[in-house]
């Protein structure tokens, strides 16, 4: 007696059932002896039609969420992101340095670009890039790394009812927590691209620059810079990362119909991106008269706040170089989430944006 199709579908688990190859399989016959094998036999079948599409997984194994594991993974992720992205936007970078320190010289982005070009050519664009990746890829590991802790910190002191109705306050507290520490790691590699950039002449790169540095203003004139970069970085910070995580959770929200959990992995990559650009826009305009002061006191030996101010202007201060710094920092920024989410991604972890650690686990229970 030859077995139905619904008889053979019973047997055989449904994940393995295929209508296509079972069309063409013989499964066997059942005997009428109660001794005998319920299946006589079975003809070979092409090792194709039995092939099931397991998971892939990660390279690295599972990481638990808020481990060792994940911490590291979010440092190595803002290693990516940061580093990457700063030095690939050196010329960018170069021309708006410029401009800050010498406005008579490098009057607008298209005069500082020909400025640049006659003077020092193609390969001056990119005068400064061994401090750039170096130093940004020091801050990037804090950055990232130490958010993804202080938020879940925070959180867990807050508990969950209050972590979720003061989110914006923990994304707040994190991300300024984390770039405290992080700026202690830029401030060496931002003096000496500040300089090598702003003074033709002074030094090639990093190698020669670093020693002639210290030699001029001593080891601790490295971070001369750091209370003015700390105000620069710190608000730039705090609206980067509490602006992304609310705009990415208004978008989930309110403009994409679709649940993040059951949008793509290169469609969450495409929000964290234009999340990301937009966070960078509000970062640049909140902290750029802090970026001008960075960029004065470290080109001039001796300079002070009030020098600065002075020779600046309160005008100029808040607007120098303004556009061409919402353009370099927007894409910068939304590259940054980009590339983040994406390595986070690879690794096995959900992307950025949401409710904090304690609200999430709450929302579990």
């Amino acid at each position: 007696m030859a077995i139905s199709n619904n008889t053979r579908q019973s047997l055989i688990p449904n994940y393995l059932y295929s209508s296509s190859s079972m069309n063409n399989m013989l499964i066997g016959k059942l005997s009428t002896n109660s001794n005998s094998k319920v299946f006589e036999s079975a003809p070979a079948v092409e090792k194709r039609n039995f092939v099931i599409q397991a998971p892939s997984e990660p390279p690295f194994g599972k990481i638990e969420m808020y481990s060792p594991s994940f911490y590291a993974a979010c440092t190595a992720g803002g290693i990516l992101s940061c580093g990457l992205t700063h030095m690939t936007v050196t010329p960018l970078d170069l021309v708006k340095c410029n401009m800050q320190i010498d406005p008579v010289k490098y009057k607008s982005i298209s005069s500082g670009f020909g400025v640049l070009l006659k003077e020092q050519g193609v390969r001056g664009f990119f005068r400064g890039w061994v401090p750039t990746l170096l130093g940004y890829s020091a801050q990037g590991a804090c950055k990232f790394g130490f958010y993804e802790f202080f938020k879940k910190y925070y959180s867990d002191i807050a508990g969950p009812e209050y972590a979720a109705k003061y989110k914006t306050l923990i994304y707040l507290a994190g991300s300024a927590s984390a770039e405290v520490i992080a700026d202690v790691a830029l401030c060496p590699m931002e003096a000496v691209k500040v300089r090598v950039q702003t003074q033709p002449g002074f030094a090639r790169g990093l190698g020669d620059g670093l020693p002639k540095f210290v030699r001029s203003e001593g080891a601790l004139g490295l971070y001369k810079g750091l209370v003015p970069l700390w105000g620069r970085q710190i608000p730039y910070t705090m609206m980067k990362f509490a602006s992304f995580e609310t705009i990415v959770e208004m978008l989930y929200k309110y403009a994409i119909p679709t649940p993040k959990n059951e949008c793509s992995k290169p469609f969450q990559l495409g929000v964290s991106f234009a999340g990301g650009y937009v966070a960078g826009v509000l970062c640049a305009i909140v902290s750029h008269p802090a970026d001008n002061l960075v960029s004065f006191l470290n080109n001039a030996k001796g300079a002070s706040v009030g020098d600065a101010v002075k020779k600046l202007g309160l005008w100029g201060l808040f607007t120098r170089g303004l556009p061409l710094r919402i353009v370099m920092i927007g894409t910068l920024t939304g590259a940054q989430w980009g590339i983040y989410d994406a390595f986070k991604v690879f690794v096995g972890l959900p992307t950025t944006g949401g409710a904090p650690p304690a609200a999430i686990e709450a929302a579990k229970d």
